[in-house]
């Protein structure tokens, strides 16, 4: 676990951080050929569930999940989000945090916000739980479209004092989404530990994306979106060929059968 750390650690202003999202352990398994860090997130919940807020996002089912990916991991570090009311307080975020490491096996947690929650992540790191901080847009507040941030002098301020006391908590990294990018600059030069961006410019030290919205699984209209492969093509292009094959009785043949 540590070594992994250190090893994302090592990488800034050495090699950009290849980060991925995953929610299964066969997903996992081909991203971990490629990543660095493969994150368990949230996000899960638009994604596989049809949720419009990652608020509905409980703890047993990123367990679930993140037991499967689990399984598809060799290298990459393994992040886990904690879901939203998971870590009001002290207390609570410790024994949750616990309950996700000895159930799942991954190697660290990510938890939304900054300087208002300096103290459970403090807390946390004390009690050996590695931590990665995630500033900018925090999905499990926001109500409606996403917005950048850092365009007005109250939010750079902001977000730059987030940064520094999530470094200055014991954070091993911080995603920062949607983040303006002259304020993603400077943040990432303003700290000693790697900087993930989505949505926040090529400055960052890594980049992180929905793994299904660079497959095109998703008809993500976000403005950070790419679309790498429409992988729906060739579903669509296996699932015809199969359903052509049994309606002809071209399959199952001799050799497919006992």
């Amino acid at each position: 676990m540590l070594s992994k750390i250190r090893n994302i650690i090592s990488k800034k202003k050495k090699s950009k951080i290849i980060c991925l999202t995953a929610y299964s352990k066969n997903i996992a398994e081909e991203l971990d050929k490629y990543t660095d860090l493969i994150l368990v997130g949230d996000s899960l919940g638009s994604v596989l569930y049809n949720y419009k807020s990652t608020r509905n996002v409980t703890l047993e089912v990123i367990i679930e999940h993140a037991k499967s990916v689990r399984l598809g991991i060799k290298k990459s570090l393994m992040i886990v989000d904690m879901p939203y009311k998971t870590y009001r307080n002290k207390k609570e975020a410790l024994k949750n945090c616990k309950k996700i490491i000895k159930e799942t096996k991954c190697d660290g947690v990510k938890l939304e916000g900054g300087v208002k929650i300096k103290n459970i992540v403090n807390h946390l790191i004390i009690n050996k739980i590695p931590v990665m901080g995630h500033i900018g847009i925090l999905p499990q507040l926001v109500r409606g479209k996403f917005k950048s941030k850092g365009k007005s002098e109250k939010e750079k301020k902001q977000l730059m004092k987030d940064a520094v006391i999530l470094e200055k908590m014991g954070c091993f990294g911080i995603v920062l989404e949607c983040i303006e990018k002259n304020l993603s600059n400077k943040i990432t030069k303003a700290i000693k530990i790697p900087t993930i961006g989505i949505g926040s410019s090529n400055c960052c030290d890594g980049q992180i994306l929905v793994t299904d919205d660079l497959l095109g699984l998703t008809n993500s209209k976000i403005k950070f979106v790419k679309k790498y492969v429409d992988l729906k093509k060739y579903i669509r292009k296996g699932v015809k060929k199969f359903r052509s094959e049994v309606i002809h009785k071209k399959y199952p043949t001799k050799s497919y059968s006992y």
